[in-house]
Parts: structure tokens; sequence; C-alpha cells
């Protein structure tokens, strides 16, 4: 799984969702039009935390941190990982 494409289209869905425009988000959020298009088309390589957690609070979400797993997947998380997309 890979971590920005996810992030991005997550944060797309929910801006979406909240009605509000990029540049609706970008004012919410102290940042610029280009920070927010930039992080939508996953070429925001290097979004700082600061950025990146109000964005997340302009849209009512919050960074959560877990384990990684280290193992490999098995078939079910595979198949669980794609029923989700």
């Amino acid at each position: 799984m890979e971590v920005i494409p996810h992030l991005s289209e997550n944060l797309i869905d929910r801006r979406k969702a909240r009605g509000l425009s990029q540049a609706q988000l970008a004012q919410a959020a102290g940042v610029s039009l280009r920070t927010i298009s930039s992080l939508e088309n996953r070429g925001s390589h290097d979004l700082g935390f600061r950025k990146l957690t109000r964005i997340l609070s302009a849209l009512g979400l919050e960074l959560r941190l877990h384990e990684a797993n280290t193992q490999r997947p098995t078939l079910d998380d595979l198949l669980n990982e794609s029923a989700d997309d």
C-alpha cells in the first residue's frame, strides 16, 4: 500500500463530501492552493507535519499512528484491501 496515494484519495473524498473546493480548503487550513493541489495530485513529497495537521483539522480529521506490520500480507489481507477499493 502506498501511503501518499491512499492519503490523497481520502483527502479528496473528504473535501468533496464536505462540499469544499480546493481553494476553500486551502483558506480554511491556512495553506496555499498549490499545496492542496499538489497533495491531491500526489506531487507533494515535502509536506511538513504542521501543514498536514492543519489540512486534516480543516477536514475534521486527525493523524493516528500504529505499529507497522513487518510481516508479508496474507492472501486474506490482500483480498480485504482490494475489497475496500
